[in-house]
């Protein structure tokens, strides 16, 4: 039988002693947003500040053209495509309708302008001429499409084509975009740059960005709009303020003008309010335990992935962090076992956990040791 063991850790640059009793106000509730579904995320802790109908299953208009974004980027990274390659583009390419970055039929354009295209113009034409050239058929990537959102745990989400023209069986919703835009800036940093060019000139036709913040918010550096009759003026982006980053999606506005104001007051609300840090570092020491009849005695325990926490603006200071660890732990000991989780709490809330895990392995003691820690075990119980 295994037992649990709890230990309270003081988090490092944190000061919990003579702060419990001080008088907290509460923070002001978000504001009213004009939208049929919403959400604003912390891109580093993952902790949602506010949301309405976010797993409300919509149509994304053209925000769709995200995930074809990230699809194209993992072809790049895995050296399936380069972004030198050159793309014929077909007669279905050609002839899309809606937004265009007004590529000629049967040229050839390069996969980068392609795909800055779609990203800064919102270019339909592109986005089905990058399909094309990785999959075939747009309906073949579509069904990669789908592979990767179930990958990223975007389960609300189905994708019958790269664009987001309407469709009854396409549609996401507030939450899985913010998952998606997410995944975005952490896995395709050197592609991520091209969400904040406001301007994209091809075939000798200059088009603007269509997301209006990148012109009155310096903090912000994507991501993407869209709109039809059907899924309202809609808006994913993500700002970056003193080090931390915010991701807002507003679905379903009414308006060019409404879908930035509304966007704004989510940015304005988080960043006034809310403060993120990052706790632990993957792979460092968390913790220790005793290891029994190991040929160490001791062993150091951590996370796999980094810990960040998003608290309310001036409650960093009283964050504990309590470690639940699985008791006793016996070698052999496999580097990455989970072994307990420490949680982060504030006041009795858990705000933050995430397993514990043997950051190096340990193989069994000598047999003297292995007699002796057994009798002990038994003393001991």
């Amino acid at each position: 039988m295994f037992k649990t063991i709890k230990n309270t850790l003081v988090l490092s640059l944190m000061l919990v002693v003579g702060i419990a009793n001080a008088a907290i106000t509460p923070n002001p509730t978000a504001p009213k947003i004009a939208a049929k579904s919403y959400i604003l995320q912390d891109f580093a802790s993952g902790r949602i500040i506010a949301e309405h109908n976010s797993e409300q299953r919509l149509p994304p208009a053209s925000i769709t053209k995200l995930m074809t974004a990230y699809v194209v980027s993992h072809e790049l990274d895995a050296g399936n495509i380069k972004l030198d390659d050159e793309v014929l583009i077909s007669e279905k390419a050609w002839r899309m309708v809606g937004s265009r970055s007004f590529i000629e039929v049967n040229t050839k354009v390069p996969v980068e302008a392609l795909l800055r295209g779609m990203i800064i113009q919102s270019g339909n034409d592109a986005a089905v001429a990058l399909a094309e050239h990785i999959a075939g058929s747009e309906e073949t990537f579509a069904q990669m499409m789908n592979q990767y959102a179930q990958q990223l745990g975007m389960f609300n989400t189905n994708y019958r084509n790269a664009t987001g023209l309407p469709d009854p069986d396409h549609y996401t919703t507030a939450k899985d975009i913010a998952i998606l835009s997410a995944a975005i800036i952490r896995d395709s940093p050197e592609h991520y740059k091209w969400y904040a060019e406001k301007e994209y000139t091809y075939n000798n036709i200059t088009q603007h960005n269509r997301n209006k913040l990148l012109w009155r918010d310096s903090s912000v550096d994507g991501l993407k709009t869209g709109h039809t009759q059907e899924a309202g003026y809609c808006l994913a982006a993500s700002a970056k303020r003193s080090g931390m980053r915010l991701i807002s999606v507003v679905l379903g506005t009414r308006s060019e003008n409404a879908r930035a104001q509304e966007t704004q007051k989510l940015f304005n609300y988080g960043f006034r309010f809310f403060e993120t840090h990052d706790l632990y570092q993957a792979g460092h020491k968390v913790t220790s335990s005793k290891v029994w009849k190991g040929s160490e005695k001791e062993l150091d325990l951590g996370l796999a992935k980094p810990l960040a926490v998003t608290v309310p603006r001036g409650r960093y200071k009283e964050l504990v962090a309590i470690t639940n660890l699985q008791q006793p732990i016996v070698a052999p000991v496999k580097q990455g076992s989970v072994l307990g989780e420490v949680e982060i709490r504030l006041d009795d809330t858990v705000v933050a956990k995430q397993p514990l895990i043997a950051l190096t392995a340990i193989d069994q003691g000598s047999w003297w040791r292995r007699i002796l820690d057994t009798l002990l075990m038994l003393i001991w119980g």
